[in-house]
C-alpha cells in the first residue's frame, strides 16, 4: 500500500518548470521537427519534380486567387535551387538549436524556422499532416519569448502556446464525438486498415481484441475531450495528462507513420506544464497570468458577438422577402413562399423545390430568366425548417411529409384550373416525382435538375460511400453553428455565383443552424428510405425534362442510367420525356452559375412551349423562336 501511495504521489503532483526551461524545451522540440522535416524534403526531392506529389506547376493552381505579390513570392521560393537552399539552411539552424544555450540569438533562429516553414508550406502542400502548422505556432511564440527581455512578454507567449494546445486537443476530441465511428469504437480499426495511415499488425490486433480497441478509442476521446483538466487540482493532473498525450503521439508516429507528430505536438507540452502549476509554487511565483484573463475575456466577447451575429442571420433568414407569404399545411407546418410571377392565366405555374441543405435562392438565375422571357407563373418556397418555414409536426419525419406539404402548397396557392409544372433539384426532384404521382392530371410536367433517384444508394457505390461522409459533414455543420462558429464562416464557393441581390439572404440561411438541422433530418429519412427502395419506378402521367450535370454523370455513369430511367417513367400515351446533359456543369453549379442557369432556363422554356402547344394549342411561340430570341440559341 505504501508503494502504491508513493507511485500515486509521484504521478499526481505538479510538474514545475521554470520559464527558461519551458522556452528551451519547446524550442528544441520544435527544432527537431523542422530538422526532420527539411531532411525528409531534401532526401525526397522527387516529390517536387515534374509529376511529383508537390509539383509546383500543378500545386500553384491552388493559390491562383492570391494577390500578385503573394504569387510572385511563392514562385520565387518554389524554385528548385531556392527550395533546396532554404531546406539546407533550416537543417543547419535546427541542428544548432538543439545545442545547449540561452542566447537571444536562439529566438532569431526560432523565428527564422517558423517563418521559413510558413513560406515553404504552400510548396509542400501535401504530406505535412498538421505537424508543420504546429511548428510554426510554437517556433514563432518561442522566438518572441526568447528575444524579449520582458518576463510578461515571455509568459504571454507561453500562455499562447498552452492555450492553443488545449484548444487543439479539445476541438479534435469533440469533433471526433460527432462521428458515429468514434462513438461505436470502429474508427480505430478503420484508420489502421487504410493505405495511407494503416498498419496491418495493429489492425489485426484490433480485430482479435475488440474490447481492447474500444478501450483505446474511448481513452483517446477522453484524453482529448477532457484535456483541460490538467489545470485542475493545483496542477496535480498535468503530469499524467501530458504523459498520456506524449504516448498517444508516439504511438501515432510508430503505427501511422506520423513521425513528426511526436516532436511537433510534444513541443507544446512544456508550455502546458509551466502554466498549469499554481503560482503558489516557488518555481513559477513570478509568472504573469494576465494573458489567461485576456484570452478568457476575448472568448467571452467573441461568444457574445457570435450570438448576436447568429441572431441577426437567423432573423434575416426567416423574415423572407417583402413579397413573401405563408400557408399552413395539413401536417401543421407553416411554409414560406414567393409568387415570383403570376403569369398568364391560361399558362401553367412552375413550382420550384430546392435540394438538401440549399435554398430557393439557388434557383435565382433560372427563375429570373423564366419570369422575364415567358408567360408562365413561378412559385418558389422553402420546405419546413428552411428559411422562414416552420416545422410544427410532432410525428417522426418522413419524406412523405414534405410531399404532402408540397401538395398543400399547390392547393392553397394555385388556382385549381391551372396546370402545374414541378421543378426539383437534387432531393427536390425526388419530392417532385412523388408529388407528381399524386397530382394526377393536374400536373403538366416535371423538370428534374440533376435529381436524386430512390435507388442511388443501393446501385451507385460512389453515392453509397459518400453518404457516410455527407452525414458526418451535416452533423458537424449543425453543431458547429449551434456553438456559434457561424461567426467564422467564410462565403462558400457558390456564393459569388448567385445574382448580387440574392447573396446576403442565401448566406444567412447557409449560416443558420436550422438549415443544417433540417438537412440532417431530411438526410436521415432519405438514406433510410432510399436504402429500402427496390423495384422499378412507377409510371407518371406527365411530360418530363431530365437535365443532368455533365460532371455528375461522367464521374458516376450509374447516375446517367438512373436519370434515363426517370425519363422512361414518363414515357407513353403521347407524353414527351427528354434527357439532356449540360456541359461542364457540376451538381450545384448547374443552377447557381449564370452560364448554366440561363441555359437550363432556356431548355425549360423550350420544353414547356412544346408541351403546352401540343396539349392546348395556345399558339405560344415555338421553343426555337423563344430560346433563340432570349438566349442566343446556344445548344446545351
Amino acid at each position: 500500500m505504501n508503494k502504491f501511495r508513493r507511485i500515486a504521489s509521484a504521478a499526481l503532483k505538479p510538474q514545475p518548470l521554470s520559464r527558461g526551461t519551458a522556452i528551451g524545451a519547446g524550442e528544441r522540440l520544435a527544432a527537431a521537427t523542422t530538422l526532420t522535416s527539411s531532411l525528409e524534403y531534401l532526401t525526397q526531392r522527387h516529390q517536387t519534380r515534374s509529376g511529383g506529389l508537390n509539383d509546383w506547376s500543378i500545386v500553384k493552381d491552388a493559390y491562383a486567387d492570391s494577390t500578385p505579390l503573394t504569387r510572385r513570392l511563392l514562385d520565387a521560393v518554389s524554385g528548385k535551387r531556392t527550395t533546396t537552399a532554404l531546406h539546407v539552411a533550416r537543417a543547419m539552424v535546427s541542428a544548432g538549436m538543439l545545442l545547449p544555450g540561452n542566447s537571444r540569438w536562439r529566438g532569431v533562429g526560432s523565428v527564422f524556422l517558423g517563418g521559413s516553414t510558413a513560406l515553404l508550406y504552400p510548396r509542400h502542400r501535401y504530406g505535412t499532416d498538421g505537424s508543420d502548422q504546429v511548428s510554426i505556432l510554437v517556433q514563432t511564440a518561442m522566438g518572441i519569448a526568447r528575444v524579449s527581455t520582458h518576463p510578461q512578454t515571455k509568459d504571454a507567449a507561453l500562455w499562447y502556446v498552452a492555450l492553443q494546445a488545449n484548444l487543439s486537443y479539445l476541438v479534435s476530441g469533440w469533433v471526433k464525438l460527432l462521428g458515429p465511428d468514434w462513438r461505436d469504437a470502429t474508427a480505430l480499426g478503420g484508420v489502421l486498415r487504410t493505405k495511407t495511415y494503416g498498419h496491418e499488425p495493429s489492425f489485426k490486433l484490433t480485430q482479435r481484441s475488440p474490447r481492447g480497441a474500444r478501450f483505446v478509442t474511448y481513452g483517446v476521446l477522453a484524453l482529448e475531450c477532457l484535456f483541460p483538466i490538467a489545470y485542475l487540482g493545483k496542477g496535480a493532473l498535468v503530469r499524467p495528462i501530458i504523459t498520456c498525450a506524449a504516448a498517444f503521439h508516439t504511438a501515432n508516429g510508430f503505427v501511422m507513420g506520423l513521425g513528426r507528430f511526436v516532436s511537433s505536438f510534444v513541443a507544446m507540452h512544456p508550455a502546458i506544464a509551466y502554466t498549469a502549476v499554481p503560482r503558489s509554487h516557488s518555481t513559477v511565483a513570478d509568472r504573469d497570468d494576465r494573458a489567461l484573463a485576456v484570452a478568457l475575456g476575448t472568448v467571452g466577447a467573441t461568444a457574445v458577438a457570435a450570438g448576436l451575429v447568429a441572431l441577426q442571420r437567423r432573423l434575416h433568414a426567416g423574415e423572407g422577402w417583402p413579397t413573401s407569404r405563408r400557408t399552413t399545411t395539413r401536417c401543421g407546418n407553416v411554409l414560406q413562399y414567393e409568387v415570383m410571377s403570376d403569369g398568364e392565366h391560361n399558362e401553367p405555374v412552375l413550382v420550384f423545390c430546392h435540394g438538401l441543405g440549399t435554398t430557393s435562392e439557388h434557383f435565382a438565375w433560372i427563375t429570373e430568366a423564366i419570369a422575364r422571357h415567358s408567360s408562365y407563373g413561378i412559385v418558389t418556397y422553402a420546405r419546413a425548417g428552411y428559411a422562414g418555414s416552420m416545422r410544427r409536426s410532432t410525428d417522426a419525419y418522413q419524406l412523405s411529409e414534405s410531399v404532402e406539404d408540397l401538395l398543400d402548397l399547390i392547393d392553397s396557392v394555385i388556382a385549381t384550373d391551372r396546370k402545374v409544372v414541378l421543378v426539383g433539384h437534387s432531393l427536390g426532384g425526388e419530392l417532385c416525382r412523388r408529388a407528381a404521382e399524386l397530382l394526377g392530371t393536374r400536373v403538366q410536367g416535371v423538370v428534374y435538375l440533376d435529381t436524386s433517384h430512390p435507388a442511388e444508394l443501393t446501385r451507385s457505390a460512389q453515392q453509397s460511400e459518400s453518404a457516410r461522409h455527407l452525414r458526418e459533414s451535416i452533423t458537424a455543420m449543425t453543431w458547429s453553428l449551434r456553438l456559434g462558429a457561424g461567426l467564422l464562416m467564410s462565403h462558400p464557393d457558390w456564393f459569388e455565383s448567385l445574382p448580387q441581390g440574392y447573396r446576403s439572404r442565401a448566406f444567412a440561411q447557409y449560416c443558420t443552424p436550422n438549415t443544417w438541422a433540417t438537412a440532417r433530418r431530411e438526410w436521415a429519412a432519405m438514406e433510410r428510405e432510399f436504402r429500402a427502395f427496390s423495384g422499378d419506378l412507377p409510371s407518371i402521367a406527365a411530360d418530363a425534362l431530365v437535365i443532368s450535370a455533365e460532371q455528375t454523370v461522367s464521374r458516376d455513369p450509374e447516375q446517367l442510367l438512373m436519370h434515363r430511367e426517370l425519363a422512361q417513367a414518363h414515357e407513353g400515351a403521347g407524353r414527351q420525356a427528354e434527357l439532356i446533359q449540360v456541359e461542364d456543369a457540376d451538381h450545384q453549379g448547374l443552377i447557381v452559375e449564370a452560364r448554366h442557369g440561363l441555359r437550363v432556363a432556356s431548355r425549360i422554356i423550350g420544353f414547356l412551349d412544346a408541351t403546352v402547344v401540343g396539349k392546348n394549342g395556345s399558339g405560344s411561340p415555338t421553343p426555337a423562336d423563344r430560346s433563340t430570341e432570349s438566349f442566343g440559341g446556344r445548344a446545351v
